[in-house]
């Protein structure tokens, strides 16, 4: 089993910055991809990053792509999400979650975590 837990989101400025966490506890030897997914009010979930087990390779959405950066440090046992020039299009809850395989589809990921909001303020 994978536990994960979100924090870091809170209220920014339009073209400001943010740093959101994904804390794992991970309660089995299995390597797991991380990633970030995002849930505007009204909308659907939609998919932000993600960053394979040994930090080899990383996805991005077009929408975030140049603006976001996701990074690991196993040693902390934790996935960051590092946004900037953030816009008002941006403002939702954020969701780590885990996955064998990393892909764009949230049916890809196991674990999720509780989630973090971020809202951005024009």
């Amino acid at each position: 089993q994978v536990q994960l837990v979100e924090s870091g989101g809170g209220l920014v400025q339009a073209g400001g910055s943010l740093r959101l966490s994904c804390a794992k506890s991970i309660t089995t030897l299995n390597r797991y991809d991380i990633g970030w997914f995002r849930q505007a009010p009204r909308k659907e979930r939609e998919f932000v990053a993600a960053i394979t087990w040994n930090g080899a390779r990383t996805l991005y959405a077009d929408s975030v792509k140049g603006r976001f950066t996701i990074s690991r440090d196993d040693a902390k046992n934790t996935v960051y999400l590092q946004m900037s020039s953030l816009k008002p299009e941006d403002a939702a809850d954020y969701y780590c979650a885990a996955a064998f395989s990393a892909g764009t589809s949230s049916s890809s990921y196991i674990y999720w975590g509780q989630g973090t909001q971020v809202t951005v303020s024009s």
